[in-house]
């Protein structure tokens, strides 16, 4: 391996093959466990990546891609393997703004796509808490979703043509920029969402939007369950589809984001059953605000809202926006596993109800179950004790939380993906024809299963 490597650092020339400590630093992250890599290879070019796939498959040596290495299924873990890390294909190759799309590399950093775009008066829509580390083609191998997605869907729906290389360094060119062709297959699917396990993405073409005249966000409380729905759709209407985010936030979380040490300080009264963060954004900065504060003082009026803050600056958006990411606060009273599901809103009450009493850790420890998440488009996030974080506390934890979904029909992932953490409860996701798609998918791209081995469908015989 030692003489394979050096032989490919000659090829790809000086600092793009990390091996011994300096492979070691770049496997650390605060959001996932990178494992200890062979080495970490940092090719420049499309034409690199190609070139050390195709190595990697003549040697039968697994090959597992990196971006921002902000996941949190352990999709990224490297052991015994070669991390292939695009950080340096990080270019913004061009803005049209006349199409309304963008051509990035796959290492590209989300935060600084979106402000290329806002500096021409465009809007790259995803927006995640880790919009400063996360990179482009990270986001599309997992189809990220993040806060916005009401509106403006997942990243899958924001990409409109891929680059991507194949296990055996074949190119697969898939660059059209085109919202509307239908002229076969539509490649491009076959990379998002598939966590590097058949192809590896390194450039994209991202549809983008104007860029708002107006945002308005606020704060919301509600006294029941049955009023959150209510609202939603009611706001929907109201903000004439203009509405871009409705993020909800069970009272134990709203809380613990209210209370010494987070810096956060109560915009409304605790008490109440739960929280709205909902956001607008419009064309018309005076008429659209005019129409928020309309469309909420009727909903508090009639009785759907029981108090609402309005923001009325950009200081103060950010300060309600920063309740709903400061989820670094759910682990300050001991450990815990965070969870990423999705089921119908109805099924909701019932279901987080079936995960309390059946969480192990709550009567052991006395620790409380925080819920969050983007309701609107059916996704909670649960973070439930960890205990004693014992192997078996462990399993009864997953099973708590995912056991409940298989009679409502939801997911084990939203929007964070399957990795390693998540695959051996893909089934009870997933039919049986399903999964054996999956297969037959991975079998066909990666016959020597070189490419994130053991993701997503587990070590898949070839």
């Amino acid at each position: 391996m030692t003489d394979w490597l050096n032989g490919l650092s000659e090829s790809l020339g000086p600092g793009a093959v990390l091996t011994g400590q300096d492979a070691l630093d770049k496997a650390q992250s605060p959001w996932t466990r990178l494992g200890a890599p062979i080495a970490v290879l940092r090719p420049r070019t499309t034409d690199e990546v190609s070139r050390i796939l195709k190595a990697a498959s003549q040697a039968g040596v697994a090959v597992v891609p990196w971006g921002g290495r902000t996941g949190l299924v352990d999709g990224a873990r490297a052991d015994e393997a070669l991390a292939l890390s695009l950080e340096l294909m990080n270019a913004v190759e061009e803005i049209d703004p006349a199409a309304g799309i963008m051509r990035v590399q796959a290492g590209c950093v989300l935060q600084a796509a979106c402000e290329a775009a806002d500096s021409q008066g465009l809007l790259l829509p995803l927006d995640l808490g880790s919009r400063g580390s996360a990179t482009v083609g990270g986001n599309i191998s997992t189809n990220a979703g993040g806060n916005r997605v009401l509106r403006y869907g997942m990243m899958r729906d924001m990409v409109l043509g891929i680059e991507a290389v194949l296990a055996d360094g074949t190119v697969v060119d898939a660059l059209n920029p085109l919202i509307k062709n239908n002229a076969g297959y539509d490649i491009k699917q076959l990379f998002i969402g598939t966590e590097g396990t058949l192809g590896v993405v390194t450039r994209a073409v991202l549809r983008l939007r104007p860029k708002p005249a107006s945002h308005n966000v606020a704060l919301l409380a509600v006294d029941s369950f049955e009023a959150l729905p209510r609202v939603l759709r009611r706001l929907e209407r109201g903000f004439g589809g203009g509405m871009s985010a409705f993020e909800v936030l069970w009272p134990e979380f709203y809380d613990l984001v209210t209370t010494p040490p987070a810096r956060g300080t109560a915009p409304l009264s605790r008490g109440h059953a739960f929280y709205i963060l909902t956001e607008a954004m419009g064309g018309d900065a005076a008429a659209d605000g005019h129409r928020f504060e309309a469309v909420l003082g009727a909903a508090l009026e009639d009785g759907d809202i029981v108090d609402a803050v309005i923001a009325k600056s950009d200081s103060e958006r950010a300060a309600l926006w920063a309740l709903r990411d400061d989820v670094g606060q759910t682990s300050r009273n001991g450990p815990i596993m965070a969870f990423d599901v999705s089921l119908r809103i109805a099924d909701m009450p019932a279901y987080v109800a079936d995960v309390r009493a059946g969480l192990p850790t709550l009567a052991a420890s006395g620790a409380e179950m925080m819920v969050f998440g983007h309701l609107g488009d059916g996704n909670l996030h649960i973070i439930a004790p960890a205990g004693d974080r014992s192997a078996a506390t462990k399993r009864a934890v997953e099973e708590a939380v995912y056991a409940p979904l298989r009679a409502r029909g939801g997911s084990i992932s939203a929007e964070h993906g399957i990795g390693l953490m998540k695959r051996e409860f893909l089934s009870w996701s997933r039919s049986p024809a399903e999964l054996a798609v999956m297969r037959t998918l991975k079998t066909a791209f990666d016959p020597r299963n070189i490419l994130n081995p053991g993701k997503v469908l587990g070590l898949v015989e070839t």
